[in-house]
């Protein structure tokens, strides 16, 4: 028997019990549904994660002062300092992007008619690159800004909106600040937000460095940032760092200089197990449907029997017979596996169309093509495998025994 023939012939079987052919393909749809969805959701949670860890600074290491003596002058030198942060930069050269450090305080703002404590950070013009900073309005500290000791200022989104109804409008405005007049030129917010585990707070305002240094007893950088210009240099740089500030301090002083490789590494981890996971999960759905379409093609060949007896005693032979059950097998597990890879790749496409259309929000779903064709693969599979005992059965049917069966 030809392909053809044991095709056309397996289409009217099926044709001929279209709803009991429907239910049996419905795992298949159902399964290889959701081995493109498991995929996609793992890459497209994985993506995000990744980038919210990377929007917080792409490369970023950070160093700190982490403990030392109990005196307080041995402290007070112990801190890292501009000087440090110069030194890093001149040392490292080539391999950094930029190297910043921050300074902390807190002071006062009249905010409503009342004065109410507020973050006050001093940085410079590297500041916002290294910390991947978004700018809502005006611009960002410039190198002029720190040279020249301006008197500017840029405020947090939500502080700009509760001082002056918003970015747009908060932009040349003036404020008082440590018996000061300031001038706002810029708003602006963290790419990613880290919910106050930063320097940077709901309501923080940014000056340059060496203004805040003014009204600060102690100079200490808390931290410093570097933004590493390779990837793969991460791990070095963060070794050469603590390196370059140990050796510009006493050897009682202790530095925490760390990066963001722990973090994406883990990230990544975790995302692998779920897929892991959920792929375990849609496996046994397959596996579920391989064995309904086994049981159905076992009733259809109790079913057929005298058909299957007719077919022998007029001249087919068993491999014919064993082809045509098998390619009913494969037929129904295709072509439900094919309607779950439309309907898998339809979800995700729908849902990014629906966030553009609705929310205005680029919703990005990363569809593999690794799970479409493992999806089909498992399809035939399961097809060839949970239909090969009900096809062999099939075949090894007496023709005599089988003319005779009611």
């Amino acid at each position: 028997m030809y392909f053809g023939e044991a095709l056309r012939f397996s289409l009217q079987a099926l044709q001929a019990n279209k709803f009991r052919t429907f239910l049996t393909a419905l795992g298949l749809v159902i399964g290889n549904a959701s081995v493109i969805l498991v995929v996609t959701i793992s890459i497209t949670s994985r993506d995000y994660i990744l980038d919210q860890i990377r929007g917080v600074g792409s490369n970023l290491i950070y160093a700190q002062y982490s403990a030392g003596t109990n005196n307080s002058t041995q402290v007070d030198a112990d801190f890292i300092k501009l000087a440090d942060v110069e030194a890093v930069r001149n040392q490292l050269g080539s391999r950094i992007v930029a190297a910043t450090g921050v300074m902390t305080n807190y002071g006062r703002l009249l905010i409503n008619g009342k004065e109410q404590d507020v973050s006050v950070i001093g940085s410079d013009e590297q500041y916002a690159p290294v910390r991947n900073m978004e700018l809502l309005a005006g611009r960002f500290l410039d190198e002029s800004d720190v040279r020249q000791r301006q008197h500017v200022v840029l405020l947090t989104q939500k502080l700009a909106v509760r001082l002056y109804g918003g970015p747009q409008a908060a932009v040349g405005q003036k404020l008082k600040l440590y018996g000061l007049q300031f001038i706002v030129i810029g708003v602006f917010k963290e790419k990613t937000s880290t919910f106050g585990m930063s320097e940077i707070t709901d309501e923080t305002v940014l000056m340059p460095l060496p203004v805040i240094k003014l009204f600060t007893r102690v100079e200490r950088i808390d931290p410093m940032y570097v933004q590493a210009r390779r990837a793969f240099d991460v791990p070095a740089l963060t070794a050469s760092i603590k390196q370059i500030i140990e050796s510009r301090h006493r050897a009682g002083a202790r530095y925490d200089v760390q990066n963001l490789a722990g973090l994406l590494e883990a990230a990544q981890r975790i995302a692998m197990v779920l897929t892991i996971v959920l792929i375990m999960v849609s496996a046994i759905a397959l596996i579920i449907s391989g064995i309904g379409i086994m049981n159905i093609m076992l009733v259809t060949v109790t079913e057929r029997t005298r058909e299957i007896g007719l077919r022998m005693a007029v001249g087919a032979s068993r491999r014919a017979v064993l082809e045509q059950f098998l390619t009913e097998s494969v037929v129904i597990s295709l072509g439900g596996g094919l309607i779950g890879i439309l309907l898998g790749i339809a979800i995700p496409l729908g849902a990014s169309i629906f966030s553009q259309n609705l929310f205005d929000y680029d919703l990005r779903v990363p569809i593999s093509p690794w799970s479409i064709a493992v999806a089909f693969a498992v399809s035939l599979t399961v097809g060839v495998v949970f239909g090969m005992l009900p096809a062999n059965r099939a075949s090894q049917l007496n023709p005599t025994e089988a003319l005779r069966y009611e």
